[in-house]
């Protein structure tokens, strides 16, 4: 009894990540034809709350992929390895701390803020780079005009993604 209760509550919550897989797809599938363009593909995982690192991404993508790649992915191939993702939570955000702790290394004299140049070196010249595109756009919503710096708390909680 207890079984068949959980199989249905799983089987309620896959038709539900189903539903939000095919309209986060169908946003991009231009041609009406259940493909999208494989560059949409972090997009559309992103829209879904996942966070994947480029390689994670890559790895995705890799999946599935068709044996020849085309530069699109179908749909069929992409609702269930979308659902196991979302099923394993995978991706999943960084939290709200751990974005301070690493911000707050980047700014061992505690002023609450990081210059512009100081955040486009950390972002461009360590780890992972930002490509000048991400840059930009990272730099659009995180710097204040007025101060040309971040305030990296008011920009997390900004960036944090509610989970409720």
């Amino acid at each position: 009894m207890a079984e068949e209760k959980d199989r249905e509550g799983t089987e309620v919550i896959v038709a539900e990540f189903h539903k939000k897989i095919k309209e986060a797809f169908e946003v991009f599938d231009h041609e009406t034809n259940n493909t999208v363009d494989v560059r949409e593909i972090g997009t559309i995982i992103r829209s879904l709350g996942c966070c994947p690192t480029e390689g994670e991404l890559h790895d995705f993508i890799a999946e599935v992929e068709e044996e020849e790649p085309t530069g699109y992915i179908r749909y069929e191939k992409f609702l269930p390895v979308m659902t196991r993702v979302l099923l394993e939570r995978k991706y999943r955000p960084i939290a709200e701390d751990v974005l301070l702790r690493a911000f707050e290394v980047l700014d061992p004299a505690r002023r609450g803020f990081l210059t512009k140049d100081e955040l486009v070196k950390f972002m461009t010249e360590e780890g992972e780079p930002f490509s000048q595109e991400e840059m930009e756009e990272m730099l659009s919503a995180a710097i204040d005009p007025d101060s040309n710096s971040i305030n990296y708390r008011d920009y997390i909680t900004m960036m944090v993604i509610d989970e409720n």
